[in-house]
């Protein structure tokens, strides 16, 4: 039993295991430098004020300028009844997306200790569930608008450029944690540290398996993310050119292959063997249900999400998913499974995003939604601003959470840390996070001034130069 407890335990672990802003830049250097500058396009905020912002730019209105004082308004270009107006900012996805990279850090720097005060022990789903899932629909709520008022070819090379930005941000990330995990075990002498983040074949081969990296084939613990990232916004046009035609359709057909993919066993490989741990051709679901919800798929949910009986489904769920998961790390607690449920529902597969992850995810989004509802009070709360600006810079706060998080656990495994210094290092690291992400909003608060300023110098017969915010 206890060896069985184990095998369920590792197939719902929810750090991931291996094996599984201006113009275009000349280098790759200076897209390194272009990716972080603070003008950049917030990767996956959207409906600020002053325009709609996502997982890749800026992107530019489409607002028309009055013709004449008393012109009668024009309709909208853009007939996609997209769950979010036009400029309209929903803190609630910004909220929810700082919350979920608070918790991959914690989840990465302290996995037997401060984990508990996560989700990831208490459930089927944990917080890459609540990243990818805001990641469709952002994506598609700003890129949607994009695509459905310029065309799908203007559309399709606004995305193909996000994707350039999020793909060189992970080999910018894979070269830190690289030289991170060198530096730690020169100075250890331990070659634990290399064994432990399954990059031994990279010290033996280093430009081998460099090739292998630039193809997403290779690469440390904990970097499975921003690939699965890379490969879910390659398929975005295609999602949006579907929506366009029929909203639904790009949901049917997502449903379709994640069938396919569990039946057929489709799955991307790793170097030198083994397998994504996150399967694209599963999680797509997520991603492009997260889509269809910003494309209106939301609004029709709302009846369902709002029932009293829903909610207390949900709650009924969520609490045997919790009596489930305790019985993994408390083997006494086994007989109360009985054996058919076990062998039902076992393995709870996270590489290939297992249904009942997904439905858990749905249990915790319906909770969720009950309390802290539209317009909640405390999105203007002090204490929810730190959660609310990492969001608003997810790829920047992520690569940084994943940097922090390896040089934090390296370090509480040399001091041989005790509880107290375990609690110290998780909030020093989203201390640094909040203040990164207060420095980007500082600076782009100052730049955007400037910006206005150098506009209204202007002489008037000088026409407007726009950007993406690249």
């Amino acid at each position: 039993m206890a060896a069985l407890a184990a095998d369920r335990r590792h197939s719902c672990q929810t750090f991931v295991v291996s094996r599984r802003e201006a113009h275009y830049f000349n280098s790759l250097l200076s897209n390194f430098a272009g990716l972080w500058s603070f003008t950049a396009g917030d990767p996956m905020a959207i409906g600020q004020q002053t325009g709609l912002m996502s997982v890749a730019d800026a992107v530019p209105g489409g607002a028309m300028a009055a013709v004449a004082e008393r012109a009668p308004v024009q309709p909208a270009a853009v007939t996609q009844p997209f769950v979010l107006a036009a400029g309209q900012r929903e803190l609630r996805l910004d909220l929810f997306r700082g919350l979920a990279l608070w918790l991959i850090y914690i989840d990465h720097v302290s996995p037997d200790l401060l984990t508990w005060f996560t989700i990831r022990n208490y459930g089927f789903s944990d917080a890459a569930e609540i990243f990818i899932f805001i990641s469709g629909f952002t994506a598609a709520l700003v890129y949607g608008r994009a695509t459905f008022e310029t065309g799908i070819v203007v559309g399709t090379a606004r995305v193909i450029r996000r994707v350039w930005q999020i793909y060189t941000a992970h080999l910018l990330l894979f070269l830190v944690l690289m030289a991170e995990i060198a530096y730690v075990t020169a100075v250890s002498g331990k070659q634990f540290y290399v064994q432990e983040m399954v990059v031994g074949d990279f010290f033996k081969e280093p430009g081998a398996v460099m090739i292998q990296a630039l193809l997403l084939r290779f690469r440390p613990l904990n970097m499975d993310v921003l690939p699965l990232y890379v490969v879910l916004m390659c398929t975005l046009p295609v999602v949006l050119l579907l929506a366009k035609w029929k909203r639904d359709l790009p949901l049917v057909l997502s449903i379709v292959l994640y069938i396919l993919t569990n039946r057929y066993d489709l799955h991307f490989s790793t170097f030198p063997e083994g397998f994504w741990s996150f399967n694209p051709f599963a999680w797509q679901l997520l991603f492009v249900f997260g889509a269809w919800c910003a494309l209106g798929g939301a609004r029709s949910l709302r009846p369902i999400v709002a029932s009293p009986i829903t909610f207390w489904v949900a709650v009924a769920y969520l609490c045997a998913a919790f009596l489930l998961t305790m019985t993994w790390y408390f083997p006494q607690l086994e007989h109360l499974v009985p054996d058919w449920l076990a062998r039902w529902i076992y393995p709870i597969n996270k590489t290939d995003f297992d249904i009942l992850r997904f439905a858990h995810f749905l249990a915790l989004a319906v909770v969720g939604l009950r309390f802290v509802p539209p317009g909640w009070a405390g999105l203007r709360s002090p204490w929810m601003q730190p959660l609310i600006l990492c969001g608003q810079y997810s790829l920047q706060i992520f690569a940084l959470g994943v940097a922090l998080s390896f040089a934090g656990y390296a370090f509480l495994m040399e001091v041989d840390a005790g509880v107290a210094l375990h609690f110290i290092v998780g909030a020093t690291g989203i201390l640094i996070l909040y203040g990164v992400a207060r420095t980007f909003t500082w600076y782009k608060k100052i730049t955007a001034g400037k910006a206005r300023g150098r506009t209204a110098a202007t002489p008037a017969a000088a026409p407007a130069l726009t950007s993406e915010g690249s």
